[in-house]
């Protein structure tokens, strides 16, 4: 199973292309493979684990966007007696006799503590964080191989209405759940093709939801809010860094493909947000824009997540933790990695609970 691809799989179950089509999308999502890749099968079962409310597999909205999910987050750590300072860039670790004393921001402030617990992914907290001396060779050459690829982006759209679709009755409950086009995996793995190639995806795969439709909060009365989820988007175009008429040119491949099938979509948009692997990177961190912060391969999982002999959420450097989805058990909103780093940082400290003082005894 860990090495088959998400097509070989489906095809013992199933024999209808668009029902493989449908299942085979939770193997591509956010990983630089195609559903013929060996190691997609894995990420179908990533996607189908844990629940929502009892059911198995199933995804949620959350109320008011995702944007609650952080600021849940953030209220529980502050009410833990957390501190959180935003807009507050740090340059380095810094490291005193091997171990981590606190960090270094950009304007050159210090801020010191008994821990420092890194979400950044393991590339961008080990190569650009910390210096190459406080690290051990070997460690940093599987940094360094550590894969994290680029190959989705994002297209958020304002309508003025909800948009039709001939194929689905105006009532349908398809509405209020994730929608997508392809009718089978070649489809799907000729979008890859382009990626391979070193460009977006002409005729990509789409993965859309109207939030909107089950919460309204979201957009001003009368009109909605879509979300596409969009492979695949390269990192780089053709080996050069993406240009304004790139997204450009990705943006209109999802508007083109949406408005094949809706007729009148256009008219309906008010407006677009644009997120190809640039601005995912430049906005949010993510090395290449990749949302797991690394590749979910069989070899980069389990004890090998993220590299072999650290996947206990510790690092080479004494009181430097990983707490990101570059870390067992990978990415998605579940908050697996971090519960488990926590665990470890606690088991260190052997203090019972996660309440500590001052504010600034873990960074």
């Amino acid at each position: 199973f860990w090495t088959m691809s998400i097509s070989d799989f489906l095809d013992e179950y199933f024999e209808t292309d668009v029902i493989k089509a449908n299942f085979a999308l939770s193997g591509i999502i956010g990983t630089a493979l195609g559903p013929m890749s060996p190691g997609t099968a894995y990420v179908l079962l990533h996607h189908y684990m844990g629940e929502v409310d009892g059911s198995v597999g199933a995804w949620g909205y959350a109320r008011g966007g995702m944007g609650a999910v952080t600021k849940a987050l953030a209220a529980s750590f502050k009410a833990s007696g957390g501190s959180i300072r935003t807009g507050a860039e740090v340059d380095h670790v810094l490291i005193r006799n091997g171990k981590a004393k606190g960090v270094v921001l950009a304007g050159g402030e210090e801020i010191y503590g008994k821990l420092v617990v890194s979400n950044a992914d393991v590339k961008r907290t080990f190569l650009k964080l910390v210096e190459e001396k406080e690290l051990p060779d070997i460690f940093l050459r599987r940094v360094r191989n550590f894969k994290i690829r680029g190959s989705s982006g994002k297209v958020n759209i304002a309508l003025d209405s909800l948009p039709e679709f001939p194929a689905l009755p105006k009532d349908s409950p398809v509405y209020r759940a994730d929608m997508h086009f392809t009718d089978s995996i070649e489809r799907m793995e000729r979008a890859y093709d382009d990626w391979k190639a070193g460009r977006w995806s002409v005729d990509p795969f789409l993965d859309m939801v109207i939030p909107t439709t089950l919460d309204p909060t979201m957009a001003p009365p009368g009109k909605h809010f879509m979300s596409c989820f969009v492979q695949y988007a390269p990192p780089r175009i053709d080996g050069r860094d993406w240009t304004d008429a790139d997204r450009g040119g990705f943006a209109e491949s999802v508007i083109a493909q949406i408005a094949q099938y809706s007729p009148g979509f256009r008219d309906r948009i008010v407006h677009m947000e644009v997120r190809t692997p640039r601005e995912i990177e430049a906005e949010v961190g993510l090395t290449e824009g990749n949302i797991f912060q690394g590749e979910l391969t069989f070899d980069q999982l389990l004890f090998n997540r993220p590299v072999p002999g650290y996947a206990q959420y510790r690092s080479p450097v004494g009181g430097l933790y990983m707490c990101g989805s570059s870390t067992h058990p990978g990415g998605g909103v579940m908050g697996a990695p971090g519960r488990n780093a926590a665990t470890e940082i606690l088991r260190d400290l052997a203090k019972p609970t996660l309440h500590m003082s001052p504010a600034h005894d873990v960074i």
